[in-house]
């Protein structure tokens, strides 16, 4: 590596994130920035869905690198838009059932942007969009569904994990796995070798 003794930096607590990270061998330390999500997305709220999750994105990765000196800090975020309305990650279960009723039988996007930087400057940045069309599932199946996965509804845009049991909510997906699970991770292991920071 390039710099030895400068840490990468997730800025995200993301359970998910961090998993992939890890499981692609990358080193590396997470930390919350802080970014008022809520306040960046009322402020811009006519912007399309995906310069909303580029803007969340790069504002966390900022955020971070202004604190952290000279580390590589990777911001990323995602956006679900199904016609035209954004979804975010429900607050309690029965905003969940809302939501994932709300998607049944539909197709939505998911858009996912991460970004690098450090110092408080862009490096880097990338886009990526799939494609999810949920089946029309019953009500019972969305009910035995969320009481099998619990609070972890709470920790998703849509409101489901595609990595477990939240499979068979689809009927069909078009796009990057890892896109989906919200960090575009080839193009970002592509880009940390290309600077040095991981082994090529």
């Amino acid at each position: 590596m390039r710099i030895v003794d400068m840490a990468i930096v997730l800025a995200s607590t993301s359970a998910i994130r961090q998993q992939l990270l890890r499981n692609a061998g990358v080193n590396f330390l997470a930390r919350s920035p802080a970014v008022n999500e809520a306040a960046l997305k009322v402020d811009n709220a006519g912007l399309p869905p995906e310069q909303m999750a580029r803007l969340l994105a790069e504002a966390k990765a900022q955020a971070l690198s202004a604190l952290m000196p000279n580390h590589l800090v990777i911001g990323a975020d995602q956006i679900l838009s199904c016609q035209g309305k954004a979804h975010d990650k429900p607050q309690s279960l029965a905003q969940a059932r809302e939501q994932l009723l709300a998607l049944r039988g539909q197709t939505h996007e998911l858009l996912s942007a991460v970004c690098c930087a450090r110092n408080g400057t862009m490096l880097w940045e990338l886009q990526d969009c799939a494609h999810l069309t949920m089946r029309d599932f019953s009500v019972n199946f969305v009910d035995s569904y969320l009481t099998r996965i619990g609070t972890d509804a709470m920790t998703s845009v849509g409101a489901y994990k595609l990595e477990g049991t939240g499979l068979q909510l689809f009927s069909r997906i078009e796009g990057n796995y890892f896109t989906i699970l919200g960090l575009p991770l080839l193009p970002l292991l592509e880009y940390l070798r290309s600077a040095g920071e991981i082994p090529t």
